[in-house]
């Protein structure tokens, strides 16, 4: 009669330990599915929806933002911005203090020369429907002339945002002003060089100690320092096409990467610092070949495989026992 509970107990070991740790926490490779969304060109992590990414397309689709859940791949709501008028080049999406959205409508296609861009500001909506809300526009100028630019982050202690601007040689660091008016204009400052790099996106640690810049083929971390950034390392990035996205996971513990295109997919890569070292991702070139090994040289599926059989051969030898104890 013992050999049924320890086959069942077996069963249950093995089955609890073949399930990723992390299954629930958004931080597993997954693909946007929804037909509509074509030109992804900016993610961020929900903090108050776990597994939530926020997205939305380039240009040509309207004031749109989708929740896509990272379980399924699939679009749970869709939410319409009202009060921002047409949106002409949407770039870059995050997530500020009180679960705020703020949304960058900073591209520039005609080469950096529109005398204004647009940020908009929006609740995070506390239900996952489609929805209409209504955002706050932004009026934004930079110090030094217009430009193109794909990268937005928001400190998540002091809300204050930040853009990277795009440019073939390396660009910079953009300060806003403390708080953003809706009512004036809202001039952004050089405030350190981003060099090295062509900027598609940008995000910034849960805890606001870190940033990473990507660009199409690489990344490069930073200590965020209190806005006087300090280079850290040039990340490998996965290859996935035309590569537009980054944003931390909502635990910091990931960098999650996104591409434009159909059924575009999001795969994510260790934070640096996440497993305690100082270069998780590697010394610069392409992570998308080292399958995102640890330290062991086991991905992290073929450690759950590799538990799961231990485990499955201490039962086995259980019940060898058991049979000779008949």
């Amino acid at each position: 009669m013992r050999r049924p509970s320890v086959f069942l107990a077996a069963a249950l070991l093995v089955g609890v330990l073949a399930v990723p740790a992390s299954a629930a926490d958004g931080d597993e490779e997954f693909t946007i599915k929804d037909p509509r969304i074509t030109e992804s060109s900016g993610l961020a992590a929900s903090r108050q929806h776990p597994g939530i990414y926020w997205t939305h397309n380039d240009s040509d689709d309207g004031a749109y933002l989708y929740a896509v859940d990272s379980a399924t791949g699939e679009t749970v709501a869709t939410v319409t911005m009202t009060g921002v008028g047409s949106p002409r080049d949407v770039e870059a999406i995050s997530i500020g203090p009180g679960n705020q959205i703020y949304v960058g409508d900073i591209g520039d296609n005609l080469g950096g020369t529109w005398p204004h861009v647009w940020i908009y500001r929006l609740p995070e909506p506390k239900e996952l429907r489609d929805q209409t809300i209504r955002a706050t526009q932004y009026v934004v100028k930079y110090s030094d002339g217009a430009r193109d630019a794909e990268s937005l982050v928001v400190h998540p202690k002091t809300g204050r945002v930040y853009i990277v601007d795009k440019n073939e040689k390396g660009g910079h660091l953009y300060e806003g002003p403390a708080d953003l008016s809706p009512s004036g204009t809202n001039v952004f400052r050089p405030v350190a060089a981003v060099p090295d790099l062509e900027a598609t996106d940008a995000t910034l640690s849960p805890d606001g100690e870190h940033l990473v810049v990507r660009s199409y083929f690489g990344a490069i971390a930073y200590d965020w320092n209190g806005g006087e950034i300090k280079r850290k390392e040039r990340l490998g990035v996965p290859f996935l096409g035309q590569g537009e996205s980054v944003t931390y996971t909502a635990d910091g513990m990931k960098l999650m990467y996104g591409a434009e295109g159909a059924d575009s997919p999001v795969e994510p890569q260790d934070a640096p610092g996440a497993d305690g070292s100082d270069s998780p991702s590697g010394n610069g070139g392409s992570a998308a070949s080292d399958g995102g090994t640890g330290g062991d040289g086991l991905t992290g599926n073929l450690k759950t495989g590799a538990i799961a059989a231990a485990a499955a051969l201490v039962v086995l030898f259980g019940l060898r026992r058991l049979r000779r104890r008949d």
